[in-house]
């Protein structure tokens, strides 16, 4: 037992079953858009405020917009953050723009209000030869080093561990920066999650943990997820500072989020956030709600819409009105379709791209390899149209000038 550590005697066997862990949940905005009574909103100017809503209008219409993509067959998967705006964006707006974030899959939104475009947003769904991660992700696997946005990768809850590794570099160097990871509810069950939290409150890190609990780990409602009272309560274990806070409103999230990062930059020690909140929309372009939730749950939680609450709250305070909302989401329609055509449109990278980032110098094996790939696709043409229109276009030379070029991919925004 470490001297840091309190030790209470007792003389009777009594145990504790977790119900001394009972976590309120943190609200500022009714969904009238008024505030609760006895709440303060905090310091938000108009710029930053109309800067959110956009984002999180944005992000609606771009999902729309790609799952009617993904319908149509042009696109081949797609996932949603329908319900979850607040939550993302709200603790993304909290952060400095050189806090490092790392998302699970459902925040573009975060991207969104960092100012990524919506022809990085298309290039990378469609894997085109601007695509930052060159055609080798999954649409919606967004990275960008410029926007401090790590890759996503697809393995549930990897991210977690590795925001407290990062957060714990970000200090080594001396930095006033955080990391802040966002994950589901589910991904808590992971064992990354507990290695997570424990080796940032054991080495110090400065990274808060984002859990969008969201009520469905794909079809597992939370209830069958877990029997104590949440996510937030787990934080005690590891002796972290956590707070609950109603993910559908935007004030509390960034309140709560501009509080927390305040406390892990200062002193060095992590905060778990745990948003309650909903998803709207189905797990992914792959799923069907329908088979585990009604519709009459989902109704329920569409009165609850985190965008009409943040709409209502402008327009309370005339910073928003009825006409420069339908301007703005036709504006978006537009650009999002005008841009999805631009971007079918463009080649994907070159086949050469395959071997990049792998070594400095191509190996004897890797360009024989390469040759023999070429071969095939010479044999075999109409099995691979898009490769086989370029392959005069690639060549895999001993010399790669984007090595010698510091503006290389990353530097370009992928991380």
């Amino acid at each position: 037992m470490t001297t840091k550590q309190r030790q209470d005697v007792i003389h009777e066997a009594k145990f504790m079953d977790g119900d001394e862990f009972h976590i309120a949940v943190f609200k500022l905005l009714q969904q009238d858009g008024t505030l609760y009574d006895g709440a303060k909103a905090p310091k938000l100017e108009k710029e930053k405020a109309l800067r959110i809503y956009r984002a999180m209008l944005f992000t609606r219409v771009l999902d729309e917009r790609m799952l009617a993509a993904q319908r149509q067959g042009r696109l081949s998967f797609y996932m949603q953050c329908t319900g979850e705006e607040a939550a993302v964006v709200g603790s993304t707006a909290a952060l400095d723009d050189n806090d490092m974030i790392m998302a699970q899959y459902r925040e573009q939104a975060a991207l969104a209000y960092r100012g990524f475009s919506v022809d990085e947003f298309m290039n990378q769904m469609f894997g085109n030869e601007k695509d930052y991660g060159k055609g080798r992700q999954m649409p919606i696997h967004y990275g960008s080093a410029k926007l401090n946005y790590m890759t996503i990768s697809s393995p549930l809850a990897t991210q977690i561990p590795q925001a407290a590794g990062y957060a714990y570099g970000q200090k080594m160097a001396g930095q006033e920066n955080c990391t802040l990871v966002y994950f589901g509810e589910g991904a808590a069950s992971e064992g990354d999650f507990h290695a997570a939290l424990n080796m940032a409150t054991v080495h110090h890190a400065p990274v808060i943990f984002f859990c969008r609990n969201n009520g469905y780990a794909i079809s597992t409602p939370a209830v069958e997820q877990f029997a104590a009272d949440g996510v937030a309560p787990r934080a005690f274990g590891y002796k972290m500072r956590v707070i609950r806070v109603d993910g559908n409103d935007l004030l509390a999230v960034y309140q709560a989020t501009l509080e927390a990062r305040h406390h892990v930059v200062k002193h060095h020690h992590p905060v778990l956030i745990e948003a309650m909140t909903y998803r709207l929309a189905a797990h992914s372009s792959s799923d069907d709600p329908s088979g585990y939730r009604s519709k009459k749950e989902e109704e329920a939680w569409r009165e609850k819409d985190p965008i009409l609450r943040m709409r209502r709250w402008l327009e309370s305070k005339k910073w928003w009105s009825e006409e420069e909302e339908k301007s703005l989401q036709e504006d978006m329609r537009k650009d999002v379709l005008d841009t999805m055509k631009r971007a079918q449109k463009l080649p994907p990278p070159t086949l050469d791209s395959l071997f990049t980032d792998v070594y400095a110098r191509p190996t004897p094996a890797l360009k024989a390899q390469f040759e023999q790939l070429k071969a095939h696709i010479r044999k075999y043409p109409e099995a691979y149209p898009k490769s086989a229109d370029r392959l005069d276009d690639t060549s895999l030379d001993d010399t790669r000038p984007e090595l010698e070029d510091s503006t290389n991919t990353a530097a370009k925004g992928e991380v």
